[in-house]
């Protein structure tokens, strides 16, 4: 069998391709590393793209796995709202927000949500829910479970709490996730679930839960985030759950 040693094989200028046999051959490479930046199959569909870093975009589904797959993280920095006009549509059945050390500018505030059925040209649809809190003191002595009636909505276009009495000192903060399933539905209302920890504005370990449903059959396309009062700091990401 021939062999061909080289330092550099590169493609000639009328091409950015350089092909190795033709259909139906088989290559055999012994060495312990190929190092290219774009793959391709045999038909020149991308199976990934590596920035030269270790950083990979435009990977092929197939390849991609099962779970959530991110779609867009914003963060606030002193911000009034945060909101996702985009990527909201049928790609998924579920659409999972995921929240970290949100803090607010003012005390005793509570994050809240709208959704658009016009990408974010105006929010405030009908919403029904039910909201609950467990808690427990940081002092001790004081925990329980009780029904929180200011964040169950009654067929309401008022923003939907998903969070309560947000304390602004330098060390509180709320966690937690919201999901949002299928709103690209144009038959069915919205569904969303959603649980948070808030260190509260009064020292209190707080788990609040939340469910309730858009009441619209028309697809929902866009949500924003906001504070009941003031600026806030955090993390949201956006993830695709099939």
């Amino acid at each position: 069998m021939a062999k061909l040693r080289v330092h550099n094989i590169e493609s000639g200028p009328a091409s950015s391709d350089v092909a190795f046999g033709i259909a139906g051959d088989t290559i055999a490479v012994s060495s312990d590393s190929l190092k290219l930046n774009t793959w391709k199959d045999s038909g020149g569909n991308t199976l990934f793209v590596s920035d030269g870093a270790g950083t990979l975009s435009s990977v092929n589904s197939g390849l991609s796995g099962a779970g959530p797959k991110l779609i867009l993280s914003q963060t606030a920095t002193g911000s009034a709202s945060i909101s996702f006009t985009a990527n909201i549509d049928s790609t998924y059945d579920q659409y999972l927000f995921v929240f970290n050390d949100i803090g607010p500018a003012t005390d005793n505030v509570v994050l809240q949500f709208q959704v658009s059925t016009n990408a974010g040209s105006s929010y405030g649809i009908a919403k029904i829910s039910t909201m609950f809190d467990c808690y427990n003191r940081e002092s001790a002595g004081d925990n329980n479970i009780y029904a929180n009636t200011p964040g169950s909505l009654d067929n309401s276009t008022s923003a939907q709490p998903i969070t309560r009495k947000q304390g602004n000192d330098a060390d509180q903060s709320a966690a937690g996730t919201l999901s949002l399933y299928g709103p690209s539905s144009t038959t069915y209302i919205k569904n969303y679930i959603g649980r948070f920890q808030i260190y509260t504005n009064d020292d209190y370990s707080l788990d609040s839960f939340v469910a309730g449903f858009v009441n619209t059959t028309s697809a929902v396309n866009a949500i924003q985030f906001t504070m009941s009062s003031g600026n806030f700091d955090g993390t949201i990401k956006m993830y695709g759950v099939t």
